[in-house]
């Protein structure tokens, strides 16, 4: 199966019957079996890590060392010429979803019914290279944050997180949330990659493509599924993250880590109000999309999905 996919700016990347589209609020990866519950959010967020010393003391020539004096040590330069719209297209779909497809057209032939695909759509091999649609390139130069939130190696990262959390602790660590144009960069650079790596998708570099786990009942608030073992049992079960930096494959042209899969990271979308002024992107560690490009927009700011998480976005200051 060929399939062209167009992703840029409030453009859909067409998935057919996968279920998570981009940017389409009905038609989302949230929407589908293979997306979770929502969980109330924690009590308490980690903190954010101590601010780097001597980060800006010198410069330097060498490529590290300039990242690191112009953002500090634990984040990332992304510098270099955006493009708002770009094709990719598929050369090898999942074989999951390619026999979803086949049995959608069936039903269609037949004129039956057709029921909400439980199936993401998973690309396993684009064509080289993508293709920029615009007629030109947005120069972008920010920080990023080199791992998910608390970014701090070592650790997993922080979940059943909202956008409103989210928003108020990068507020209180001088930073921000990325926006959607700044993530689809800072993840694909400037070759236009589909995933973070690369054009071939590789279960083995980021933590994506992890069976999913079906609840066995309605989730309780965090802090009282804590306390409920049967409760605190199914949270251990549906939780698959992964320690920041365990997959140092999975690696941004920019160097930061875990941009796909992990968890669905929340960013803002500039012109939207509140309180749709947030997006998910990058994908979690299920059976999802977990590319560059698609953004779950089905999710207000108080979402709080037990796969959701986030990273911050500075200014260059």
């Amino acid at each position: 199966m060929l399939a062209t996919v167009l992703v840029g700016a409030g453009a859909c990347d067409s998935g057919g019957g996968g279920g998570d589209g981009d940017r389409v609020a009905k038609s989302t990866e949230a929407s589908s079996s293979a997306s979770p519950p929502a969980l109330s959010p924690p009590a308490r967020l980690p903190a954010p890590p101590p601010p780097a010393s001597g980060a800006a003391a010198s410069a330097s020539t060498s490529a590290p060392l300039a990242r690191a004096s112009a953002c500090g040590t634990d984040m990332v330069l992304v510098a270099g010429n955006y493009c708002p719209e770009v094709e990719h297209r598929c050369l090898q779909h999942s074989k999951e979803y390619e026999e979803e497809q086949e049995r959608r057209e069936r039903a269609k032939a037949k004129n039956l019914p057709l029921r909400e695909s439980r199936v993401s759509e998973r690309c396993l091999r684009y064509e080289e290279p993508g293709k920029c649609l615009a007629p030109g390139r947005t120069p972008m130069r920010f920080c990023l944050d080199k791992l998910e939130w608390p970014n701090r190696a070592g650790e997993k990262p922080a979940f059943v997180v909202t956008y409103t959390e989210a928003e108020r602790h990068c507020s209180g660590a001088g930073k921000r949330l990325c926006t959607e144009s700044e993530f689809n960069f800072a993840c694909e650079g400037e070759s236009l990659w589909p995933y973070s790596y690369g054009f071939v998708r590789d279960a083995e570099r980021c933590n994506i493509d992890r069976p999913y786990v079906t609840p066995r009942r309605a989730m309780l608030p965090h802090d009282e599924c804590e306390k409920l073992p049967s409760c605190r049992e199914q949270l251990r079960e549906l939780d698959k993250r992964a320690p920041s930096g365990a997959h140092p494959q999975c690696t941004s042209p920019f160097g930061a880590l875990d941009l796909n899969g992990n968890v669905n990271e929340w960013v803002f979308l500039p012109g939207k109000q509140s309180l749709w002024r947030s997006g998910l992107k990058g994908g979690w560690w299920g059976p999802s999309r977990s590319r560059c490009r698609p953004t779950v927009t089905a999710h207000n700011e108080h979402y709080a999905g037990y796969e959701v998480g986030f990273r911050c976005c500075r200014d260059l200051r």
